[in-house]
């Protein structure tokens, strides 16, 4: 059985808390949803905003494989024929070949929130579909607060979606919109709801009780046909459904159902995410299920050595599967086979003395307050260091950070940095103003090593986290600092440590800058 994944990222995604997509961040989002195969991708509403209105426009000279794009509306408004309705007109001025039109379902909000009759309400629903079926669109109906609705009154709920069926719906979707039914519910509500209905049903879940992927599987498992969610899980309060993660449990765990088949596909769900992540201005979720950086990581001793020996036995899936990758964790807790299984890309998992020299300054590190679990980069350099195979890119000779004031107490950041490029020829000596000192001293040893090492532009910072390690010395407490770095293949993080937080900013960042110039030329034996 083929599902239909109907991605509503641009949206609903966008009403999450701190999202904000520009319209170039929306063609982009929609050309990637394409190339991976998913089959409808809500655009907006035109009536809502200018951005949304020029989308729909731009969006036509796309050259889309598969993918067919949605407008997004609500119902007609009451006492006004759909031909009239300024939201019915901009929804088919879309020209989008699909429409999804919203209306309600529980009677509370027939009376309470729109404030008509049960009557008005069901004509409103037929009206506004047959109007854009009229149009040749395809129309899917999402019954709003659905779940909540049937349990309230579950003669009214299957009246509203008889409505849209007897207008044409193509396909009509229960929407779970408060989050808040468990499994059970929409298995027995769904299930009564299809002795009803003849039309193809689809799923809509919010995650409020974190259960929005467990009730999407159910629902499919009961036969609806297409699941409604975003990339990442974004949305209003705790979110939408994880598109991903149903994608990949329905095509990895569940036997008899197909999704993305007309894309790359599941390979490149976790490049998916990150894409969504980095446009939405967003920090990675480490732990997030198949995608997190953390999804496929391991730290303890016992499993690395049954890793090392049997992936299965501690891993669900491959994670090249989904496109992830396997990541051993490196600490003072780790055992001689996290050490082994680290370096065996570096080729030294043989040579015991080295192993445990390696294993011997990790200790020494992380008792002053470094966690390499935290900045595999940094691990990566170490290994190269303790084993006498680490040239530098660059030779760092001075830095200095300046900060001041000036007019109504704006403050002024500069950094100076001199270094050699490889040991040879003269003293690079650059200045930049920065937002801050991290910033400036950033700006600043790029000008220097841009023109070394022109792949710099492609390197971006995405994260930078500062802990204090030991609170009880006061202002003069060390402090860890964990730079996490992107470009347009990988992530990787680094740390610094020091008393001074200029200082450990600095040291993690020239980790950062000497791990994808050591990258770029394989050194790293990636």
């Amino acid at each position: 059985m083929y599902v239909q994944m109907y991605d509503t990222t641009l949206r609903d995604g966008s009403q999450g808390e701190g999202v904000n997509f520009s319209l170039q961040d929306k063609l982009l989002i929609t050309r990637k949803l394409d190339e991976l195969g998913f089959d409808f991708i809500e655009g907006g509403y035109p009536l809502s905003n200018e951005k949304d209105t020029e989308y729909f426009q731009r969006v036509r000279d796309l050259d889309l494989k598969h993918a067919k794009v949605c407008a997004f509306g609500m119902t007609r408004r009451r006492g006004v024929g759909a031909e009239q309705d300024t939201g019915m007109l901009a929804i088919r001025d879309s020209k989008a070949p699909v429409c999804t039109i919203v209306g309600k379902t529980w009677d509370l909000h027939v009376t309470e929130v729109l404030r008509v009759d049960l009557e008005e309400n069901l004509a409103m629903i037929r009206d506004s579909i047959a109007f854009l079926k009229a149009e040749g669109r395809t129309v899917f109906y999402d019954a709003e607060h659905f779940f909540d609705g049937f349990t309230a009154n579950p003669e009214y709920a299957l009246k509203t979606v008889q409505a849209a069926q007897d207008a044409g719906a193509d396909v009509i979707v229960c929407c779970d919109t408060n989050g808040g039914s468990l499994p059970e519910r929409i298995v027995k509500i769904l299930s009564q709801v299809q002795k009803e209905i003849r039309t193809p049903l689809g799923i809509h879940c919010h995650n409020d009780c974190d259960l929005a992927v467990a009730n999407s599987l159910a629902a499919v498992e009961t036969g609806v046909i297409q699941v409604q969610g975003t990339i990442n899980g974004i949305g209003e309060r705790c979110g939408n459904v994880d598109l991903l993660s149903v994608a990949a449990n329905l095509a990895l765990k569940k036997s008899g159902y197909q999704v993305l088949t007309q894309g790359v596909g599941l390979t490149h769900l976790t490049e998916l995410s990150r894409y969504v992540y980095e446009l939405a201005n967003m920090n990675f979720r480490s732990n997030q299920a198949f995608v997190g950086r953390s999804a496929f990581a391991h730290k303890g001793g016992m499993h690395v050595h049954a890793v090392n020996r049997f992936a299965h036995s501690y891993e669900h899936i491959s994670p090249e599967t989904v496109g992830n990758e396997r990541r051993i964790l490196v600490s003072e807790l780790s055992g001689r086979s996290n050490i082994v299984a680290k370096t065996t890309k570096h080729k030294l998992d043989q040579d015991p003395e080295i192993m445990g020299a390696i294993l011997a300054r990790v200790q020494e590190l992380e008792n002053v307050g470094y966690q390499f679990e935290a900045a595999e980069a940094s691990f990566d350099l170490l290994v190269k260091k303790v084993a006498g195979a680490y040239e530098p890119k660059f030779q760092r000779i001075h830095y200095r950070v300046n900060v001041e004031t000036a007019g109504q107490g704006q403050p002024l950041t500069e950094a100076t940095v001199k270094l050699k490029i490889d040991g040879e020829g003269p003293i690079r000596h650059e200045v930049a103003e920065g937002d801050g000192p991290v910033n400036a001293l950033d700006q600043a040893l790029r000008k220097a090593l841009i023109g070394f090492y022109p792949r710099l532009a492609e390197m971006h910072l995405v994260d930078y986290k500062v802990r204090v390690i030991n609170s009880t010395g006061g202002t003069a407490a060390s402090v860890r600092v964990v730079i996490e770095s992107a470009d347009e293949k990988d992530v990787w993080s680094t740390i610094g440590v020091s008393e001074n937080i200029i200082e450990a900013s600095w040291l993690a960042l020239v980790d950062a800058v000497e791990y994808k110039l050591f990258k770029d030329d394989g050194f790293l034996g990636k």
